[in-house]
């Protein structure tokens, strides 16, 4: 096989994901699962599940996966790339154990994870590490011949996930009114995390204020901003913004809300605004929620124009990226030279998360890094 086709030594690649629910009566055990070991009564989930409610019930996240999935394997197919695609979630089925479980008795021995999520962070990386070494521990437990399991890179500066949000970017431009177009702000999204969690977030060098987490989507934010800068002729204010807070409201977590951020932009005059989730992979609750019910809400309340750009979702670019992904390790694992695609300057991210990479809250097992039983 070519090189630019080989897969080697991997024999599968896993989309690993959050999970969601699919109908009203999976929104609580759902909760329950996000929330496992947190001892949070089951009628304050009943009150926390109820933007789920509003959607009859079911996350987008699940199909989203679904579409994802099947733009892959195309992918895949296109270009000659034979490597299975298979999918398996932390929280809703299929679960990742379930599909471990499947990929070992298939033969799968050499495994590559593809999460969800773009950037670094405990909750976006170090705890899908921890999952896939529960979910081992379990295999093993069965005495199921164990799989190795390596992780992608962080994908948040690659071309494939820039430029389709970069795209998205100038198309909620271009749905406002001309007349409040070339002054309207930026305003890029991204989930709230503990500031804690984002102090320590990435490799033990780039701790420090807001860490790996707040420094890559800063990036990403100059990146699209500078593109847009580049294609329209107009230099528009923009700002990182954050959603979807939640947890106790006297521990600190990443800010301005973007609620509060709309609030702040109008009093200041800016006529308008573009919402643009670059920390999300695909259109999942957060942002039909968070973005598209609330914020929304509250721009109409102010009497503020608001569009929301689209994520990446499975845009066949961002397929295109992942594939690039998994044959620059494969021909890295091979220990032929490789050229790794990122834009700015942070430069690619690491292969293997290292020691001290996204600390645990409270210590625990991790596989598909530098430590760990399964490493």
């Amino acid at each position: 096989m070519s090189p630019e086709r080989d897969p080697g030594p991997y024999d599968a690649l896993l989309l690993l994901s959050f999970g969601g629910p699919e109908g009203p009566e999976d929104v609580v055990p759902f909760l329950e699962n996000v929330t496992r070991g947190r001892g949070i009564p089951r009628e304050r989930l009943k009150e926390v599940g109820q933007h789920y409610f509003l959607f009859g019930g079911v996350s987008p996240i699940n199909e989203q996966n679904r579409e994802l999935l099947a733009a892959l394997r195309e992918d895949f197919a296109e270009h000659g790339v034979d490597l299975p695609v298979y999918w398996g979630n932390r929280n809703w089925a299929p679960y990742l154990t379930d599909t471990l479980r499947e990929m070992v008795r298939d033969g799968r021995r050499r495994v590559l994870v593809l999460a969800t999520s773009a950037y670094a962070s405990y909750s976006g990386c170090r705890q899908y590490r921890e999952n896939l070494a529960e979910s081992l521990a379990a295999l093993e437990a069965e005495g199921l011949p164990l799989p190795r399991v390596d992780k992608l890179r962080h994908f948040f500066n690659h071309p494939g996930f820039v430029e389709p949000m970069t795209e998205g970017v100038l198309a909620a431009l271009a749905e406002l009114p001309a007349e409040v177009r070339e002054g309207a702000h930026l305003a890029f999204t991204t989930h709230s995390i503990p500031t804690a969690a984002a102090d320590t977030s990435g490799p033990e060098e780039a701790h420090g204020e807001g860490g790996a987490y707040v420094a890559q989507h800063l990036a990403v934010a100059r990146l699209i901003a500078g593109a847009v800068r580049e294609r329209t002729g107009v230099d528009h204010p923009w700002r990182l913004v954050y959603q979807s807070r939640s947890g106790a409201p006297h521990i600190p977590w990443l800010e301005p809300d973007i609620c509060d951020h709309l609030e702040s932009v109008h009093a200041a005059g800016a006529p308008a605004v573009v919402m643009a989730p670059i920390g999300f992979v695909s259109d999942h609750m957060e942002v039909r929620y968070d973005l598209d019910t609330e914020a929304r809400q509250k721009a109409a309340e102010l009497g503020l124009p608001v569009r929301r750009s689209a994520t990446v979702g499975a845009d066949p670019r961002f397929a295109a990226a992942v594939r690039e992904l998994v044959l620059e390790r494969a021909a890295a694992e091979r220990g032929q030279p490789v050229e790794r695609c990122a834009l700015g300057a942070l430069g690619p991210s690491h292969d293997l998360c290292p020691v001290g990479c996204c600390p645990a809250r409270t210590p625990r097992p991790a596989a598909a890094g530098a430590e760990g039983p399964y490493a």
